[in-house]
């Protein structure tokens, strides 16, 4: 019997040329006969670049976007997509970085002039009309989330990313480059409401779920490791490689173990430093596997050295167990207490110590939360949309399956103590 899933990695040297790169990368996406099915009955594509980013801020590294997916690459996607569809195509993103740095969004929007070149329409995600999604099968984390209506009403959904380290989730492959399409304020949610302890790992599963990509690129023509973003930061790695996979979950645990990482390792081993292995919570939840003898798999690479990419380790480990114990007790302080916030229906708050030490209509939270933590800075804080009808489903057993994970450490400790 096939497997349920298909993932190829080809040899592609960074100093290609854009038709070498077209060449290598129709040879890895040749064997998806799942993707290309659906792409070719296909009326709209909506893709995901990792693209956005201050132009004037590149960081490139062996004449290559360091942090961006290259421009061959962009190039010979498009293409390809030209030549076997005849879908509409549509680039979505959902960025941020306009509002940040106070500039406009073609400052910020890299691809643009490749988008022209093969005549793509750019969608800004976080624009109106935004709807609410649920996820199919009931979420992890909350029961739906905002989406772009013209990213939900695409047929297929195309996820290509950068080959990095990211210092909070470990990985960012092809399912962190979805969370680039949840908008935000006024019509989602601010980045840090998702992008927080505890919730991410488990969000970006439920992302994998809706948006489900039909197929999936890594450009790790060049790669980062240590982190995701910044000038000065991170460390250029030659790879040589592309990616190919006709399922989210499995393409990463193919790009992460090429990497050098086990796709299947998980808190607190490196590089999840930080949080639990979103890929292998969604392969726990019966989405996508992280298994390699389950995928179809064939690569002309081996795996990097151990250490080769690695993650950032922002603070100490015993910190960040402080933090994440915390964050759950809040969450459950919270969920116990809801009356006591209902003054605050509306509004977005930071809960620390059982006390509402931040609020805001909109979440612009523009101070940091260490800042914010003042002299209980080993305590978290846990960011939270008041609305008593709990519309968002936040699923917060996942809160209580962590303490309970602590406690059984601590009796575990305690046994091996005696």
């Amino acid at each position: 019997m096939g497997k349920s899933y298909t993932v190829r990695a080809v040899h592609c040297d960074h100093r290609a040329s854009n038709e070498e790169v077209y060449r290598a990368l129709r040879r890895a996406t040749l064997p998806l006969v799942r993707s290309w099915e659906k792409l070719r009955q296909a009326k709209t594509i909506a893709i995901k670049f990792n693209q956005e980013w201050p132009i004037a801020k590149v960081v490139r590294f062996e004449n290559q976007y360091q942090q961006l997916v290259s421009e061959s690459v962009e190039r010979a996607v498009l293409r390809l997509l030209r030549e076997n569809t005849t879908a509409r195509l549509l680039c979505a993103d959902a960025g941020v970085q306009a509002q940040w740095w106070g500039i406009s969004q073609d400052q910020v929007t890299t691809i643009a002039n490749i988008l022209r070149e093969f005549d793509v329409e750019f969608v800004d995600a976080n624009a109106p009309p935004v709807v609410w999604r649920s996820v199919p099968g009931g979420g992890l984390m909350f029961g739906s989330y905002p989406i772009a209506q013209r990213v939900k009403n695409a047929d297929c959904v195309i996820s290509v990313q950068k080959m990095k380290n990211h210092a909070f989730m470990g990985v960012t492959l092809c399912l962190k480059n979805l969370f680039g399409l949840t908008p935000v304020m006024p019509h989602g949610r601010p980045r840090p409401y998702y992008h927080h302890l505890v919730r991410m790992p488990y969000m970006l599963a439920d992302l994998g779920r809706i948006y489900d990509p039909t197929l999936c690129i890594v450009d790790a023509l060049v790669g980062q490791a240590e982190r995701e973003w910044g000038d000065g930061v991170g460390t250029g790695r030659i790879v040589d490689a592309l990616i190919a996979g006709d399922h989210v979950i499995a393409t990463d645990a193919c790009g992460a173990y090429l990497m050098g990482h086990d796709p299947a390792a998980d808190w607190p081993t490196p590089p999840f430093h930080r949080d639990r292995n979103a890929l292998l919570v969604a392969a726990q939840s019966g989405f996508g596997t992280v298994r390699l003898s389950d995928i179809d798999w064939v690569s002309e690479l081996p795996p990097q050295p151990r250490g080769v990419f690695y993650a950032a380790e922002t603070d100490p480990g015993e910190t960040v167990t402080t933090w994440r114990r915390t964050m759950c007790e809040q969450a459950l302080f919270y969920r116990d207490n809801r009356a006591r916030f209902a003054q605050y229906t509306g509004e977005y708050i930071l809960l620390q110590r059982g006390e509402v030490r931040w609020r805001d209509r909109i979440g612009d939270m523009r101070v940091s939360r260490r800042d914010l933590a003042g002299e209980w800075a080993s305590f978290a804080m846990w960011l939270k949309y008041v609305d008593p009808d709990e519309c968002e489903a936040e699923r917060y057993e996942i809160y209580e399956r962590t303490l309970a994970m602590y406690a059984s450490q601590r009796a575990g400790d305690s046994v091996r103590s005696t």
